[in-house]
């Protein structure tokens, strides 16, 4: 097969992903695929190779890379997006997939869209009995037509401490703690400088857990890790910064917390109807597990959260990305069966 990998993107997001496709482009098996490495910018252009290049239809399953500047095109069998936040992890790229007709790695539009977006899973969650902090859902136009009123009902939903966050952005971007409610203001402004929605969140005053989850239908759930850090909470830094945060695979929790990890964390994949890959993070208090969020395209370096947390149950890096590949044309071919 020939695969294009597509990483960078115009999120906030854009070096994470570059280090996670070429990650994701190292790990393909050459005897078995070619790879085309697709680079996309932080003003929306693609390259290949430093040409411009356009990804459309080429009739049946497979799409074209065209060459923007006259070189020669090639042929797509399959489309891996590694790419986080909006703009590639919300189901823009996957609608493209969908409309040019290629088979593509991981969650389709509705299941990126929705993951991508904390205020539609909490919505979803909710609904499906999946425990769920204490949690606002702010309108950037609600906070500036009434920031007494969303000012009261943080207080009397959430209280404080709390945590504010835009609705749809990853890493950590965009993300403050809110000690206090004189604290409120300057959190959802940070918010709204990245999206027009957001959430505050009663801070779960606990330890950070996360299950990894590879499949289609009935996904495989790993070991439940544990984030251990030295920060006061897990920002970017203590994300990405060399010795920023530890993984503990299994986290040392009784075996009831484990099992019941994973049945929630295949719970919030069954919510919004995912496939092919994801990371579920909770919250841990006492023995109570709360769901904070379903990442479809988790970081996807070797040594990221995602890889080392199917490494606890022995899938080696390669073969889970040798998996996503056949994940992806199985559920392709499951899906054409069906009359649109």
């Amino acid at each position: 097969m020939r695969i294009a990998v597509l990483g960078g993107g115009r999120s906030s997001e854009h070096d994470v992903s570059i280090a996670s496709a070429a990650s994701v482009a190292d790990a393909i098996d050459p005897s078995l695929h070619e790879v085309i490495r697709v680079t996309i910018a932080r003003d929306g252009a693609w390259t290949s190779d430093g040409h411009p290049v356009a990804l459309v239809p080429a009739g049946g399953d497979l799409a074209r890379l065209v060459r923007l500047d006259g070189g020669e095109s090639a042929d797509v069998d399959l489309v891996f997006p590694v790419l986080h936040g909006p703009w590639g992890e919300d189901g823009t790229v996957q609608g493209l997939c969908e409309t040019v007709g290629v088979p593509y790695v991981g969650a389709d539009v509705a299941a990126s869209a929705t993951g991508m977006d904390k205020a539609l899973f909490h919505v979803l969650a909710t609904a499906a009995g999946i425990p769920r902090v204490e949690t606002v859902v702010i309108l950037h136009a609600q906070w500036q037509a009434d920031p007494a009123a969303v000012r009261d009902e943080v207080a009397n939903t959430c209280g404080y401490p709390a945590f504010a966050k835009p609705a749809r952005l990853g890493s950590s971007f965009g993300i403050s703690p809110v000690p206090t409610a004189d604290d409120l203001d300057a959190a959802l402004e940070l918010a709204f400088a990245h999206d027009d929605k957001a959430l505050v969140e009663r801070r779960a005053l606990g330890r950070e857990v996360e299950v990894g989850l590879l499949g289609n239908a009935e996904p495989h759930a790993s070991p439940l890790g544990e984030i251990l850090h030295d920060a006061d909470w897990y920002d970017h830094d203590a994300k990405y910064e060399p010795g920023g945060m530890r993984l503990a695979v299994p986290a040392d929790v009784p075996p009831a917390v484990q099992e019941r990890a994973r049945e929630l964390a295949v719970a919030a994949w069954n919510a919004i109807g995912c496939s092919g890959l994801a990371r579920v993070d909770f919250f841990l208090e006492g023995d109570q597990l709360y769901v904070s969020e379903i990442n479809t395209i988790p970081g996807f370096t070797d040594t990221s959260v995602w890889g080392r947390l199917m490494a606890g149950d022995g899938f080696a890096y390669p073969d889970l990305v040798q998996q996503l590949i056949e994940l992806a044309t199985d559920r392709h071919a499951a899906k054409a069966a069906y009359r649109g």
